[in-house]
C-alpha cells in the first residue's frame, strides 16, 4: 500500500474528528494554542491507536465488535450533541468542555472507532501496520488542529447559534454513524 492511499485513507478517517474539533472551537471567542494542540493530540493519538490495535487484534474479533462499535459512538456523541444545545437555551458559557480530561477521552474515543475497524481490514493486507498508524494518526493530529481554529472563526460570525450548530453537527456524526453501519 502506497503513502498516498494510506494518507488518503487519515483523511477520510479524520473527517469525524475534524467535525468535532470544529464543534470545540465554536464554543471559544479566543483559541489558546495549547487548547488547540490538546484537542489535535488526543484525536491523533487516538486514530493512530485504534488503527494500531486494530491491526493487532485482527479479523477473528471482527464479527463480534461490529455488532456494537457503531452503537457506542452514536450514543457517546448524540449524548454529547445533545448537552451542547441543551446548555446553550440554558445560557450557560461553555457547554462541551475539551479541558475536561474525560469528555476528551470520550470525543477522542468516539472519533475513532472507524480506525478500529481499519487497522482490523489493514491486517488482512499483511502490511507493517506501525507507518500506516503513525500517517493515519499525524493526518488527524493536524486537520483537528485547524478545525479547531476553523470552529472559533465560525463561532465568533454565529455566536450563541454556533453551540447549537456545534451539538448538531455531533448528533449528526452519531447518527452517520450508525446509519453506516445498520443500513
Amino acid at each position: 500500500m502506497n503513502l498516498l492511499t494510506i494518507f488518503f485513507i487519515g483523511v477520510g478517517l479524520s473527517m469525524d474528528a475534524f467535525a468535532v474539533g470544529v464543534s470545540c472551537g465554536v464554543i471559544r471567542s479566543k483559541i489558546f494554542l495549547n487548547y488547540s494542540l490538546k484537542i489535535a493530540f488526543s484525536f491523533g493519538f487516538f486514530q493512530f491507536f485504534m488503527v494500531f490495535l486494530g491491526s493487532i487484534i485482527g479479523y477473528n474479533l471482527l464479527n463480534i465488535i461490529k455488532n456494537y462499535d457503531h452503537w457506542v459512538a452514536f450514543l457517546i456523541l448524540v449524548f454529547i450533541g445533545l448537552k451542547m444545545i441543551y446548555e446553550s437555551f440554558k445560557g450557560e458559557n461553555k457547554t462541551i468542555n475539551p479541558d475536561n480530561f474525560k469528555t476528551l477521552i470520550f470525543l477522542s474515543i468516539a472519533t475513532s472507532i472507524d480506525a478500529f475497524a481499519v487497522g482490523i481490514s489493514l491486517s488482512l493486507l499483511k502490511i507493517e501496520i506501525f507507518s500506516p498508524s503513525i500517517i493515519i494518526g499525524i493526518t488527524t493530529f493536524v486537520l483537528s488542529f485547524a478545525s479547531v481554529y476553523l470552529g472559533c472563526l465560525f463561532g465568533k460570525i454565529f455566536k450563541k447559534g454556533a453551540e447549537i450548530l456545534g451539538g448538531l453537527i455531533l448528533i449528526s456524526i452519531g447518527i452517520k454513524i450508525l446509519l453506516e453501519h445498520i443500513l
